[in-house]
């Protein structure tokens, strides 16, 4: 791989631990063991089977978690502890030559993971206001998806990888925007005359 290659591969990672960092870790940790990738020595621990169990357990009550209204956003609200990490671990252990984790690498999938989190955690957030109730099935499973796809083709072409994650991004963040206005104009189209010009 290419040293671009590899950038985007640890960008790439870390938006997705961001999204469903355990079922990232886990991922990450099937390839390696199958053989499927040559990990870089820092991302050998995920092929633990210690880390792949625990990793796949909590994937799947994440799976179940933020299937449930209310449920997903106090999930999402706990998740910052370990999505944001994840992401910095990721990116960190996939742009390290010596398996020594550079500051600056910390740093950006730091950055990208709490990116990605913020995104999610905020469109979850809206839906939740929203009384229509299959939007939030509907956003779950628009996730699982993505993220199984992106982790898919991330370690065969990681630069397409990023670019369909960060085109995936943008549209969930034009969608918050979307979601935000349509609640705001429907609380204000129910609201007396008078409160709304500030009678």
């Amino acid at each position: 791989m290419t040293e671009a290659h590899i950038f985007a591969l640890g960008l790439a990672l870390a938006c997705l631990a961001g999204v469903r960092a355990y079922f990232t870790v886990f991922g990450v940790g099937l390839a390696g063991l199958m053989g499927w990738v040559d990990l870089p020595s820092a991302l050998q621990v995920t092929t633990s089977p210690w880390v792949m169990v625990t990793a796949g357990a909590l994937a799947a009550v994440e799976f179940s978690a933020d299937k449930i209204p209310g449920v997903d956003s106090g999930w999402d609200l706990l998740q910052t502890l370990a999505r944001v990490p994840a992401g910095a671990f990721l990116a960190a252990a996939t742009l390290s030559d010596d398996g020594q984790l550079g500051g600056g690498a910390l740093a950006l999938g730091a950055g990208a993971a709490l990116t990605t989190h913020a995104i999610k955690a905020s469109t979850r957030a809206l839906i939740n206001a929203s009384p229509e109730p299959l939007s939030n099935w509907t956003a779950s499973l628009g996730e699982d998806a993505a993220s199984l796809g992106a982790l898919a083709l991330v370690f065969s072409h990681p630069l397409l990888a990023l670019g369909l994650l960060l085109a995936v991004l943008l549209a969930f963040a034009a969608g918050v925007v979307l979601l935000a206005r349509w609640l705001l104009r429907r609380r204000s189209a129910g609201k007396p005359a008078g409160v709304v010009n500030g009678a």
